[in-house]
């Protein structure tokens, strides 16, 4: 039996009809492709223009069994043919129709293509609607239906299944129409990831870049501290949104940063990622009790107490070496204590400050001195109340800063009585009064060592200057004897 025309209806006045050529399948070239029910490829190609699409003139299947090429040398005249998804943005795994809008006359067969042209490879579906007979093409992949109205179904949709889709019909004057829709499936999307050369930079210097990592195709949102990012002029943003750039990073960009990844059907946004900028030290300043900035100079009053702290705007917090006259203290911490303010503490105090992160440091200094009424030179014995048996030392406070020589004696200021000379040189000799036991400081002290009862009573403290001016302390001292 030779071929027949789908269906089994002809027009009455067929004879009227122009000649149609009649191919086998096996006459007809095909190119490579999947089989009746293996997953097919998807073009996502845009439909040709009208003027490109194709006339009739086309071939197609015309047996409910196997295809037959039909074809026609004229086209069907009447309103177009539309197509349109519902829903109309569906996620990946929705059930979709591609419902059909438009069809006109009695038709006798559809035929879907999931691809731009009019080709076998991209051939879904061939439906008789006679007969209800549904032949899968080679871009069937499993999930599609052809409905008696002409649309198509597609179970649980997969972002593969995107891309231009034709109907062709068939009516019972051999007049074709065709029709074009497009459909795009969208992911559900997956948590992004936000990647970064680095977490921990330092400012002005180094450059930061951060990437936003998604498998999918999808719009790209930025957040930091959990607020939008605007498009700042400092940040520059790559074409697609998904890298961010900035170059000599600044301190106020240091922060928690996320990325959003978002299409119509799912937004997904990754966990925070959190950047430390180094910066510093700057504005190194000494304060006096932690919150009073002082001046140039501070002045205390004798024996009070005072505690210096350095401060600076620094990330990480600097390490911290204090000096006094130039001479570098064995103190590591963010503050420097100075009890029992003498005239020996007298001077200049620097704080510097390191960061070890920038490789930067400042500083800052300040001058502490006595207030002027406490220039007066004081003896303090030390303890206050020593016993028998125990050292006391003689301590003078405020002794002149032009010392020449300085002399002790047990009582009166008399040759006799003399304990010990301090000489210009540094050095100190002993007087007819010196038991052994008395050592004289440079600061003008005396120490007297492992007391008895005959030690108690008056010492006299005599200094002269370079100028010449010459002064005389005395203080009493007491021996506690042992019980």
């Amino acid at each position: 039996m030779g071929p027949q025309i789908l269906g089994d209806s002809i027009p009455p006045n067929s004879g009227d009809l122009p000649r149609l050529q009649i191919t086998e399948p096996s006459q007809v070239p095909r190119q490579t492709e999947p089989g009746p029910h293996q997953e097919g490829p998807r073009s996502t190609g845009t439909p040709p223009p009208p003027s490109s699409r194709p006339s009739w003139g086309r071939k197609m299947a015309v047996t409910g069994c196997s295809w037959l090429l039909l074809s026609a040398t004229f086209l069907s005249v009447g309103a177009e043919i539309s197509i349109t998804p519902e829903p109309a943005q569906p996620a990946e795994g929705d059930n979709v129709t591609l419902a059909v809008h438009g069809l006109l006359g009695e038709l006798l067969a559809y035929n879907w293509y999931a691809g731009p042209t009019l080709s076998l490879t991209y051939l879904v579906a061939s439906y008789i609607v006679s007969t209800g007979d549904e032949t899968p093409g080679p871009a069937h992949t499993g999930r599609e239906a052809v409905r008696p109205d002409g649309s198509l179904d597609i179970q649980g949709v997969l972002p593969r299944h995107s891309g231009t889709y034709i109907l062709q019909t068939l009516n019972r004057q051999l007049q074709t129409e065709v029709g074009y829709g497009h459909l795009q499936v969208y992911e559900i999307l997956a948590q992004p990831v936000v990647m970064a050369n680095n977490t921990a930079l330092v400012e002005r210097r180094d450059t930061l870049r951060l990437m936003c990592s998604s498998p999918s195709p999808a719009e790209v949102r930025w957040f930091f501290n959990g607020e939008a990012l605007p498009i700042a002029i400092r940040l520059g943003q790559s074409p697609d949104g998904r890298v961010l750039t900035r170059h000599g990073i600044r301190r106020e960009e240091a922060g928690a940063y996320q990325c959003e990844v978002w299409n119509p059907v799912s937004v997904s946004r990754s966990e925070p990622i959190n950047l430390t900028v180094y910066f510093g030290p700057e504005r190194v300043a000494i304060l006096q009790d932690s919150t009073a900035r002082t001046g140039c100079t501070i002045k205390l009053d004798f024996n009070t107490s005072l505690t210096l702290w350095c401060v600076s705007q620094s990330c990480p917090e600097p390490e911290y070496v204090w000096a006094f006259n130039g001479r570098a203290l064995k103190n590591g911490r963010d503050h420097l204590n100075i009890s029992s303010m003498t005239a020996a503490q007298e001077g200049t105090y620097t704080c510097i400050a390191k960061n070890p992160k920038t490789l930067l440091s400042g500083s800052a200094s300040v001058v502490v001195k006595l207030t002027a009424a406490a220039v007066a030179m004081t003896i303090v014995p030390v303890p206050t109340k020593p016993m028998e048996g125990q050292d006391v030392t003689l301590t003078v406070q405020g002794y002149p800063k032009d010392l020449l020589v300085y002399a002790w004696y047990r009582g009166p200021a008399s040759e006799p009585n003399r304990l010990l000379s301090q000489l210009p040189s540094g050095n100190w000799i002993a007087g007819p009064a010196h038991t052994g036991r008395e050592v004289g400081f440079a600061n003008c002290s005396l120490l007297v060592q492992k007391l008895n009862l005959t030690d108690a009573g008056r010492y006299m403290l005599k200094t002269v200057t370079l100028q010449g001016k010459t002064e005389t302390l005395e203080v009493e001292l007491q021996v506690a004897p042992l019980e």
